[in-house]
Order: C-alpha cells, then structure tokens, then sequence
C-alpha cells in the first residue's frame, strides 16, 4: 500500500499539525545517506541494538570479566534519575538515554569518559490518555514512557516516549523541534504501554505504531501506521496504515524496525500484529508481507542475515526463518524453519557466525543452526532475562534481570567463559562503544572495561 503521501514535504506539510520547531527551521529535507556497515559506525552504537539493528559488534578488546563487589571491570558507575528501560545509545563522548523521573519525562546525555551527566532535558510528562471502550491506557509494571530508545545520526538525537512525544534535540541539548503522535494520528490503543524506538535513515525518522484495532468495538477500526518525518523540520513525509487483520491484543507489537539495504533502496521490516513486511522508506509503499504469523503481541524483534530474517512470533510462540524478498503476498514456503522450543516472549535473538541464539525470559538460553533450526545446545543460566543478548569477538553476553552478565564462547558446544554480576536491576540490553560495555540498571548506568592504563581482559 502507498503511503497517502509523495516524497514532498510540500505536499505534506499541510496533512498534521505544525511541529514545534525551534530556531526557524527550513521544511526542506537534505537527506543524509546511512550506511550501517561502514567505518563510521565502528565505534558508535547510534540504536538500539546497534549500528545494524542486529546485536553484533565487531569491535574487540570488550571485558570478559567485571563484579561491582571488587570493582574489577567497573570504570564509572552513575546514578540516573530513575527509570526506564530505553538502551543507551552511543556517539563519540556521548551517551545518551531516556528516563521517567516522577511525572517527568527527561532526555540525559552522559560524558562517555566520566559518567557526568552532561545535560537534562525535560520533553513531556507522564499524562498518557487513551480512549474507551477498553479504558485507559495501562502500562505493565515492567514499562513506563522511557522504554523506547533514542537513536542518532551523530548530529540529531531523537527521542519517543509512551506518550507519543516524538523530540529532536542536537547535542549540546537544544530543542530542534516537537511533535506528539498521539494528537496527530489519535490516542493509542496499545494494550500494556506503546514502547517501540524510531530509526533514522535517509534524513527521515520512521516511527511504528502497531495497537489495537478495535474492530470489534467499532465500525471503523483504529489505525496502525508506519510514519515518516523529515529529521530537520519534523514535517510528516509519508504515512502508511498498517492494518493486517489481527484482532484485539494481537495487533499489538513492541518491536523496532529492522532497516536494510538493497541496492540503492532503503528498506524498513517490521514485525508484528501476525505479519513481517516491508516497506521502502523513501515513500512508504509496502513492499511486500509475509502473514499467517499468528499468536498473540509481538515484543521479540526480529533480526536478519542478507536476505533471511529470524523472528519469533508472539506470545513465546515458534521461531522461524524466512527469506524475504519481493513483490507483494509472500508464499507460504517463504519460511524455511520453525522450532518450537521454549522460545522468547521479550529477548531478540542473535544471528551470529551460523548460529542462532535465543534467550527466553525464563532464563533458558539456547543455540540453533541458522540454516536448519536444529538445536545445538540449551541450558539454564539463571533468572528472568527481558534484555537482548548481544554478539561479540566471539562471545555471546546474555544479561538477566538480577544484573547477572553470563558471557558463552560463541559455538556449538555450551561453554561458559564468565559470569558477571552488577548490584541493579538489569533489563535494558547491553550497549558497547569503543571497546567498552554499558549497562544501563534501574538506578545506575555502568561502564565496564580495562582500567585506563591497565590491559583490557
């Protein structure tokens, strides 16, 4: 389906409210290819889960061991106002991150070197209506309005909260414009609180927003949509619904989209509400979808590796692989795998050397082969786990909620290298930058590594 609106901020800028823009911004878009793999990203985490949306870090020198007890690995450890679960994201000196204090709803940048918090900046607070029939907005006791992460091009930082504030800030903190989705495309709908992170590409912020539709309440169903908007100016690009016929919790997703390259073109996947699809970014036209994915909300999100994506459909439901590609409805036999065992309802698998790992949030992790979906090994290493593992030098760091690190030689025999353990509650995934890991708890944000003038572990 074409989004409602051409590539012309001109033609656009009329379809939503004004954003709020500061400084007398042009409406013109100059759009900034992205190119995920290159060198610039080599020592930035600019998303959550990564410069390639994936998990993988290519760097080395990452610390095997560390423990808050001996302050073995510890660099800095700082109190952030508390909470949320949005992963720090990482360029240069920078980290910055979301967090609700009270009814505030705050963006930090934190000096990458110290741990100082550098700036604060309040974008909205915690007030998230919803309409009836199904009542207020509720969210779980495991999400609040900071679960989404901010993402940056390395001159913007931008950042969603559950209550649909949408902010771009530059990095010395000032506001470049403000906008809601909420008031511009209607109150969510979303079961347990809206958490998914936007990613930039191209010059454009793109949003999801996958909820319920209530059609079984109304005559006219409540929209899901795929929006984009020029990262200068805040002007709506293009907007795409997302209906996929799912009914009540199921049209939930909290995932974040995937971006791919082919070719020249720019590509967004997305999962959820029982489809994967795609769309290309430029101008919002749906690619093609893969349906018949159904099981309940969607918070697992994908990953992919060229023209395979892994997924796990809602509710712990299978993990799957399909090749992807195309025009339109994709057939059946797209899906080259399925595997049934204890599958994850919150962790994102890993794609790494071959080898598929899961995480579910039981605390059982476990290792497929990529290409047949036949287990290698599974094991239990400890408590609930709701943080994505994350891929590196040959290693697998799975995090659990009790801050409980446990780091496994990537393989496809079962050997661990190390347990870790930081005294905070843990379910924002791992972020790395520069051969240094960040752990963001309930209370503080970690730096782990070598000692400045020590040898990295």
């Amino acid at each position: 389906m074409v989004g409602r609106c051409s590539f012309s901020p001109v033609l656009c800028r009329f379809r939503r409210s004004i954003p709020t823009a500061i400084g007398g911004l042009p409406w013109f878009a100059c759009l900034m290819p992205v190119v995920f793999a290159s060198p610039l990203w080599a020592d930035n985490w600019p998303a959550w889960r990564g410069p390639e949306g994936t998990g993988v870090c290519r760097e080395t020198g990452l610390p095997l061991r560390w423990s808050e007890e001996t302050g073995e690995g510890i660099i800095w450890k700082t109190e952030i106002p508390e909470w949320g679960n949005s992963t720090p994201v990482i360029w240069g000196d920078a980290i910055f991150l979301t967090t609700q204090a009270d009814d505030r709803l705050l963006v930090l940048r934190v000096d990458k070197a110290t741990g100082r918090i550098v700036w604060t900046r309040q974008v909205g607070t915690a007030d998230t209506p919803r309409d009836a029939p199904r009542g207020y907005q509720k969210f779980h006791n495991l999400n609040n309005n900071a679960s989404p992460s901010v993402v940056t091009d390395g001159e913007h930082v931008v950042a969603h909260f559950g209550n649909g504030d949408l902010a771009v800030f530059n990095f010395a903190g000032e506001l470049l414009w403000r906008r809601n989705l909420q008031k511009d495309y209607g109150r969510y709908t979303i079961w347990w609180g809206h958490a998914n992170s936007p990613v930039i590409v191209d010059g454009l912020v793109i949003s999801v927003c996958m909820q319920d539709s209530l059609a079984d309440l109304q005559e006219k169903p409540h929209p899901s949509y795929v929006v984009a908007h020029d990262l200068k100016s805040g002007w709506e690009v293009w907007y795409t619904p997302r209906m996929t016929g799912a009914e009540k919790e199921s049209c939930d997703a909290y995932t974040t989209p995937l971006v791919r390259r082919v070719g020249d073109r720019a590509e967004i996947l997305v999962m959820g509400a029982e489809w994967l699809d795609c769309y290309d970014a430029r101008t919002g036209q749906r690619l093609w979808y893969l349906p018949g994915l159904k099981g309940n909300r969607t918070i697992t999100g994908p990953t992919i590796s060229g023209d395979i994506v892994f997924a796990t459909i809602g509710m712990r439901g299978a993990t799957f692989a399909a090749r992807i590609g195309g025009t339109g409805e994709l057939p059946a036999d797209r899906i080259l795998w399925r595997y049934e065992g204890n599958n994850p309802d919150s962790p994102s698998p890993v794609y790494y050397q071959g080898l598929l790992y899961l995480a579910a949030d039981n605390g059982v992790v476990q290792c497929l082969d990529a290409k047949t979906g036949e287990l290698k090994w599974r094991e239990r290493i400890g408590r609930d786990i709701k943080a994505s593992p994350i891929a590196a030098e040959g290693r697998i760091y799975f995090l659990d909620t009790a801050g409980q690190c446990t780091v496994v030689r990537a393989g496809e025999k079962y050997e661990v290298l190390a347990v870790n353990r930081v005294n905070d509650r843990t379910i924002a995934s791992p972020a790395v930058s520069d051969g240094q890991i960040f752990l963001r708890g309930r209370k503080y944000l970690y730096c782990l590594g070598a000692k400045v003038g020590s040898d990295r572990p």
